[in-house]
């Protein structure tokens, strides 16, 4: 079995709207070893959301491979997606309602997503207990949205899945709540050697995780580490100007790329007078 937890190449996924094709993922590759914290930003429409739900199998891809621990989800079988949700794959979708049963109790929502099993009653308790919901009777959805996030975290933790999807899943929450969230998802994914991919708009959230993936336009443009932050090269040759130069840099301006030393590149916006008349 594959020890990677998530092996994209050329993914690609495109949807009709409006009679309109349109390209969510424009050829996403993206390798996450096991047990490594990646969060993946990128602003609305980047195609953040169609790389998880592709993740989660709910979505097929249009082309390219998606492997999970080995599964490729753009030909797996239900019976294979199911079999990932069953134990490989731990789910945190936005917003509890996804998640939980609202007419459920904490307990109740637990011992419904672990099937009897003592070992994950045991480490989803501990979760509830550290998020101050263990032993409370009111049913989920007369939780506060902090505590609701709480249960939804215990549920997806608690089978010890080996990779952990989570999207926004501290987006309504307030900063105190939110880092206590993030303290329960980080030592409790560590303890287990579970992996994890957050999707994510707060900053805070991506600085918690190992690695930070920038998608613009349905690719990858940036990574960062705490070693530093890189653009990444495109299968097609294409590489995305950092997100601080778009601004002063507009689509359709000429730029000089130069070789300047082995393996040292120089890019140089064009003048106005060096480009001459276009058209």
């Amino acid at each position: 079995m594959s020890d990677l937890a998530l092996f994209c190449q050329g993914l690609v996924h495109v949807y009709r709207e409006a009679g309109t094709d349109v390209a969510a993922l424009r050829g996403v590759d993206l390798v996450v070893p096991a047990a490594q914290r990646v969060a993946v930003l990128g602003p609305s429409g980047s195609g953040k959301s169609t790389l998880l739900s592709i993740v989660a199998g709910v979505t097929r891809p249009s082309a390219g491979r998606a492997e999970v621990f080995g599964t490729d989800l753009a030909t797996a079988r239900p019976a294979d997606v199911r079999r990932l949700r069953r134990g490989t794959l731990g789910l945190m979708m936005q917003g509890a309602p996804a998640n939980l049963l609202a007419h459920e109790d904490a307990a109740g929502n637990l011992d419904r997503a672990v099937g009897g099993s003592r070992e994950a009653v045991r480490v989803g308790r501990r979760v509830l207990r550290a998020g101050g919901v263990l032993g409370d009777r009111r049913p989920v959805g007369r939780l506060t949205p902090t505590e609701q996030q709480v249960v939804a975290l215990a549920v997806a933790l608690a089978p010890r899945p080996r990779l952990l999807l989570a999207d926004e899943p501290t987006s309504r929450l307030g900063e105190t709540a939110r880092d206590a969230l993030l303290d329960l998802l980080v030592d409790t994914a560590d303890a287990a050697g579970t992996a994890v991919l957050v999707v994510t708009h707060d900053d805070a959230v991506a600085a918690r995780m190992q690695r930070m993936v920038h998608l613009r336009d349905g690719r990858v443009g940036e990574e960062a580490t705490a070693e530093g932050r890189w653009s990444v090269l495109g299968t097609d040759g294409s590489l995305q100007l950092p997100q601080g130069l778009r601004t002063d840099w507009p689509d359709g301006a000429l730029v000089s790329v130069d070789e300047v030393a082995p393996g040292e590149l120089r890019v140089r916006r064009v003048t106005d007078d060096e480009g001459g008349v276009r058209g």
